[in-house]
């Protein structure tokens, strides 16, 4: 039986059609993006241990790469109000959902679409990447890894094929752990495996150029 979905979010997240690469073979349907808003996703995936992750510095600028209906985005900008909180979503759709619930009425969080992709790059302290590495295409995996600044990391989190689960997308359409950071170190990121969630793997990647200047300035 086919799993009832999930996703945190879906699409290239980076305003390209191109979907060479991605494991989900489809974008997420807006019309479903209900889905995206169940609090019961909280249980396997609490909020603040992603915040714990994520552990963005005082005054941060965080961007949650395909945030969807903004679910998590919300709630780390609502936990910590000195951090910059970009919501990032290809898909109008969902940047309209964002801005039309009352609760992401907050003063830094911010929608945005891929035109801004250009503004952001090397700037962002931090990368939430929920749910999305499946079914991002090999140019979004490029943008995602223009966006850290040098002592930035880009947070993996995504659907484990290696685990029986009742949410989520098909187990074939996902990485087990050691196939994300494959394609993640393809990708021009120095990938470091963390410890695993309920249903997914946690990675911690930086792009290897940012990863060397760190290197060097220690």
């Amino acid at each position: 039986m086919k799993p009832p979905s999930d996703h945190h979010d879906h699409g290239g997240h980076h305003g390209h059609g191109d979907r060479h690469g991605a494991r989900q073979p489809e974008r997420f349907d807006p019309a479903r993006a209900a889905l995206l808003d169940d609090p019961a996703r909280f249980k396997y995936l609490p909020p603040a241990e992603v915040l714990r992750l994520l552990d963005p510095p005082p005054d941060a600028t965080a961007i949650d790469f395909g945030a969807g209906t903004g679910t998590y985005a919300i709630q780390i900008a609502r936990a910590r109000p000195d951090v910059r909180v970009i919501a990032l979503d290809e898909q109008p759709e969902m940047l309209a959902r964002i801005r039309s619930r009352p609760e992401a009425a907050l003063a830094n969080l911010e929608p945005a679409g891929p035109d801004r992709l250009p503004d952001l790059a090397g700037r962002a302290d931090r990368v939430l990447a929920l749910n999305v590495l499946h079914e991002l295409g090999d140019e979004a995996l490029h943008a995602l890894a223009a966006l850290p600044a040098a002592d930035g990391f880009v947070l993996v989190i995504d659907w484990n094929a290696a685990v029986e689960r009742p949410v989520g997308p098909p187990r074939g359409h996902t990485y087990n752990q050691s196939e994300a950071l494959a394609r993640l170190e393809a990708a021009g990121f120095s990938a470091e495996p963390l410890a695993p969630a309920q249903y997914h793997y946690v990675i911690r990647a930086r792009p290897r150029k940012t990863a060397a200047a760190r290197s060097g300035a220690s």
